[in-house]
């Protein structure tokens, strides 16, 4: 069979379907491959290029959609795109069929079986073909750069000759795919970012990446992510939560970033008229959700506003095509990853296997009936945090009895631990000579003492209290002091040099470490 992509002819639309790389991978599953002339132009991919891969370039919609059996594209047909599809043929693009029924009742007129990247489920095996990841991964980014580009300081902080500079603070509102380059993109340029996203589960990626999260002071119990790995509608009260926490910091932020999005309805109004006017003049926000209505109460889709008190709002809905042949590099290897799927054997015959549940997901016209919506996903994109409970406190009557417990363990393992010792003196004093015992009594003593001086301590004191470790150092180097004046005989006296070698150091080091950590806390 032919697979290929024609060019896309809405305006703004940059991006081609089809790469000269994913047609090489395509002809590896058996496929004839084909390309309308001029399709890859705008994302710098010529026909000569296409032509070098072993690919058809083909003159016109006309001869394309004749040709092809399996069309692949980046926006939805409509037009003379829709007018030439045929019975027969599969179509995989965005369709959006949660708001393009005409178009879903269109194709399954046709007789056209559709599948939508953007119905995709956001599950681990399905990753490799999630589009609309690459692409929000990309319009993260690409808003970051708007926003800089709308934005007229530095986003990190500099002192200069001529002044010093302040850092930009970002927030972004959103903290999914698009949310976190935007923070990746934020944090390494300098700014001091801020995140908000309503799973608190993701708090630990944002301040992984450098920013800090919001967290607001509202208990909800909802299970928040259980949408495919998107965020749910929040109930009225944590929404009114959330716009007192936004209007608390829009004085402060210089930039905003708002991401969020939900399945199948518009996007949320999270940014409100007030928000903007309380903005400092010359700030800048950039609406990712400006296609479904936008964020921001003042967004306009595809132009980009100034407000009365100077605030920027940047509404662009082509953020993915203004980088378009890294965006159609990585569509098109979704694509050809989606067709790995859909062509089990290798041979060139794709298979709409309805029992496997990424393809079931995608599919939204089949075989002359609308399969829209698909079954849930099986599996949870982003598992909920588990409830952690809270430590039970103790009653003072509680606190003696595990305190005098502990006691007696250890009172215990001392007497036990003493017990062996004495049994081990009588057994060698019934056989050793005088001198020996006077030594062997010493060395056991300083063992127990230094065993029970360091057993009660904290592992993590023990740095701390070097100065405890030297007062033993201390006592072993007079010891040994003492035996090196002795007539004990050549073996007593090397030992005790030795003895007073290794006391030494550790008294020097531990000396040179508490001066350092006591140097930590010195005021410069």
């Amino acid at each position: 069979m032919k697979i290929g992509a024609p060019r896309e002819r809405i305006d703004g639309e940059a991006r081609v379907a089809l790469t000269p790389a994913s047609a090489l991978q395509l002809q590896k599953l058996g496929y004839e491959v084909c390309v309308e002339a001029g399709a890859g132009e705008a994302a710098r991919f010529s026909d000569d290029a296409y032509r070098e891969a072993g690919v058809e370039v083909v003159d016109g919609p006309e001869a394309f959609y004749a040709a092809a059996d399996i069309v692949l594209r980046v926006r939805a047909p409509e037009g003379t795109d829709l007018d030439l599809l045929r019975k027969g043929q599969i179509l995989i693009s965005f369709i959006w069929p949660g708001q393009n029924e005409a178009l879903l009742n269109a194709l399954k007129d046709k007789g056209v079986t559709a599948l939508a990247v953007d119905m995709v489920p956001r599950i681990s095996r399905a990753q490799k073909m999630d589009a609309l990841s690459s692409m929000a991964n990309i319009a993260g980014y690409r808003a970051v750069i708007e926003a800089g580009n709308n934005f007229g300081r530095f986003f990190t902080g500099q002192i200069t000759a001529a002044g010093k500079v302040p850092p930009a603070k970002v927030l972004v509102v959103g903290a999914g795919v698009a949310g976190l380059a935007a923070i990746g993109t934020s944090t390494s340029l300098g700014a001091i970012t801020y995140a908000f996203d309503v799973r608190p589960e993701v708090a630990e990626q944002i301040e992984s990446m450098g920013a800090e999260f919001v967290y607001l002071d509202f208990e909800d119990t909802q299970d928040s992510s259980s949408t495919g790995g998107y965020a749910a509608p929040s109930s009225p009260e944590f929404r009114e939560k959330q716009l007192e926490k936004f209007r608390e910091l829009a004085p402060e932020v210089d930039i905003v970033i708002t991401t969020a999005l939900i399945p199948g309805r518009p996007a949320p109004k999270l940014w409100t008229e007030d928000m903007v006017q309380a903005m400092k003049p010359g700030s800048v926000i950039v609406d990712l959700a400006a296609e479904r209505g936008g964020n921001c109460d003042l967004t306009v889709p595809n132009e980009k506003v100034v407000s009365d008190n100077g605030v920027t709002i940047v509404g662009y809905t082509d953020f993915p095509s203004r980088m378009a042949t890294q965006s159609s590099t990585l569509y098109a290897t979704n694509l050809r990853h989606m067709m790995d799927d859909l062509t089990p054997e290798k041979n060139g015959t794709p298979v709409v296997n309805m029992d496997d549940d990424v393809i079931r997901s995608a599919t939204v016209v089949n075989a002359g009936e609308i399969t829209f919506p698909p079954p849930p996903p099986k599996v949870s994109a982003i598992a909920a945090a588990p409830k952690k409970e809270k430590a039970k406190e103790l009653t003072p009557e509680e606190k003696r009895a595990q305190e005098l417990a502990a006691f007696k363990e250890q009172t215990k393992f001392q007497a036990g631990l003493l017990g062996g010792a004495t049994v081990l003196l009588l057994l060698v004093g019934a056989v050793a000579p005088a001198s020996f015992m006077a030594h062997f009594i010493v060395f056991v003593l300083a063992c127990f003492v230094g065993f029970q001086v360091i057993w009660n301590v904290s592992h993590s004191l023990h740095t701390p209290l070097m100065a405890v470790t030297n007062a033993i150092s201390g006592i072993v180097i007079l010891g040994a002091l003492l035996q090196i004046g002795s007539n004990s005989g050549a073996i007593v006296v090397i030992l005790a040099a030795v003895s007073v070698l290794i006391s030494t150091i550790n008294i020097v080091g531990g000396f040179l470490v508490t001066r350092r950590m006591l140097a930590m806390f010195q005021k410069s």
